[in-house]
């Protein structure tokens, strides 16, 4: 209003500017270039105002034109009827023109503002596609909404058994009475206003077809009803659309978690069969009296070989279950990448057994990281290696400190791993076809070392050799001093 104003203010004084100089400089007594130069005043005032700023201008022109331009001049009195006509034709001409060039302006302002809300309904589902988290989609939905069209207060409304669901959004706070909310008839309208916390709330229906599936609230600027339906109308499809996702997310992690427990069962089935099969045969022989003392100690010996295998096992299984659960915790201390080592092969002592260990460390340095995890990752690439890598051969240990932390690399003299086994390597339970031909195991070792390094921010990484074998090589974000 101030601003049509300003602008009726300007169009008024134009009109006195012309007259001032057409009377007192020019001199101009023609009424009709009076007349015409008032008209264009008019038409730019309508250009830019409402019709109702023009039409006070026509009058203030026609004013000026009967006082100053025609006969008798100084007078508001009209002498010749033919100056009626002259007169009442540019009246009727500058309204005429004044609201056809209002009309024009509102069309294109209509246009302008239909733009602007295509390309924020263009916005909010080009943002409905990119959700992907389906536990938070309404709320971020709801977001979404506010922020697009610049709304206050937006509110997705979901019914439930219960009563309703409300994900609100915006600067301003509010709480609906969802005794106020409810879902429209089939065929009905559905938009309603609601007052709350003094505030006119608008109530827009989420349709899929025909059927409501929630309502969509909101307070602020004025959006128009067509706008309202299709905004309604992406929101439903939006919440459909996450209602699918979970769904998937859901089938998905079920067929997973049956992937799991078969691998699992097919893994323990086998790897608990040969050990036991060892162990009950030993402890068969052990009650023969035709062993004598050289046999029964090897007997023993085998049994005690697979009891620690069968005990590597289930602590396999057991950190497994605590990776997953993220009951894995660092505990960072000062250590020298020698103790580290030394610690991992420890734990893989008898696994070790028949290769030679070859290690390297290139510097005194210490680092602070959790020991236990890193010797913990690191008895598993060395079991892997020994058990891949033909027996009497040596496995090669690297350790190197940087300013970043410790690097450890483990090779062996092995086979190497095949091209289509190098992206599933590090997947539980994985097995390439030709571990499975020459090696037992479970295809647990590198998904556990991997694992044990996440809790550290560490990575694992393996490449094959140019001259045979396979490097694996472990780094841990560290300080080092």
């Amino acid at each position: 209003m101030a601003r049509d104003l300003g602008r009726l203010g300007n169009a008024l004084g134009a009109v006195a500017v012309v007259t001032w100089i057409y009377v007192r400089w020019l001199g101009v007594t023609n009424p009709t270039i009076a007349a015409l130069s008032f008209l264009l005043i008019v038409l730019v005032a309508a250009a830019t105002s409402r019709f109702w700023v023009a039409a006070v201008t026509s009058i203030a022109a026609m004013l000026a034109v009967n006082y100053f331009f025609l006969p008798p001049v100084g007078t508001f009195t009209i002498a010749d009827p033919q100056n009626w006509v002259a007169l009442v034709a540019f009246l009727a001409v500058s309204l005429v023109a004044s609201n056809l060039s209002a009309l024009a302006r509102a069309r294109a302002d209509e246009a302008l503002a239909r733009r602007d809300e295509v390309a924020r309904l263009f916005d909010l589902s080009r943002d409905v596609l990119l959700m992907t988290d389906s536990r938070e989609a309404i709320a971020q939905l709801a977001r979404f909404i506010a922020r697009r069209f610049d709304l206050e207060y937006v509110a997705i409304c979901m019914p439930e058994a219960a009563g309703w669901s409300v994900f609100a959004a915006g600067p301003v706070a509010l709480t609906l009475d969802t005794s106020l909310l409810a879902l429209p008839q089939p065929g009905a309208e559905g938009h309603r206003t609601i007052l709350c916390g003094g505030r006119a709330v608008g109530l827009v229906p989420l349709r899929l077809g025909a059927r409501a599936v929630g309502l969509l609230a909101m307070a602020g600027r004025p959006i128009e009803a067509g706008t309202l339906d299709a905004v309604g109308g992406v929101a439903a499809i939006a919440i459909e659309r996450a209602q699918f996702l979970e769904d998937r997310e859901s089938a998905e992690v079920a067929r997973r978690s049956e992937a799991l427990k078969s691998a699992l069962l097919a893994s323990l089935g086998h790897d608990l069969r040969t050990p036991l099969t060892a162990i009950r045969i030993a402890a068969s022989n052990l009650q023969g009296e035709w062993l004598n003392d050289a046999d029964r100690l090897e007997q023993s010996q085998l049994v005690l070989a697979e009891v620690e295998r069968l005990t590597r096992l289930f602590q396999n299984i057991l950190e497994m279950a605590r990776i997953d659960a993220g009951a894995v915790a660092a505990d960072l201390r000062w250590v020298h990448p020698s103790e580290i080592i030394e610690g991992a092969q420890a734990l893989v002592e008898h696994t070790m057994r028949g290769h030679r260990l070859d290690v390297t460390t290139d510097s005194e340095r210490v680092v602070r990281l959790d020991p236990r995890l890193t010797a913990a990752a690191l008895s598993h690439l060395l079991e892997n290696a020994a058990q891949y890598a033909p027996a009497a051969t040596t496995v090669d240990v690297r350790a190197a400190t940087t300013t970043a932390g410790l690097t450890i690399s483990v090779r062996d003299h092995g086979p190497g791993v095949a091209a289509a086994d190098l992206p599933h390597l590090f997947e539980r339970f994985y097995r390439g076809g030709q571990a499975k031909q020459r090696v037992s195991g479970t295809g647990m070792g590198l998904a556990i070392a991997r694992g044990l390094l996440a809790v550290e921010q560490g990575t694992l990484a393996v490449e094959n050799c140019a001259d045979g074998g396979a490097r694996f090589t472990m780094v841990v974000p560290a300080h080092v001093k």
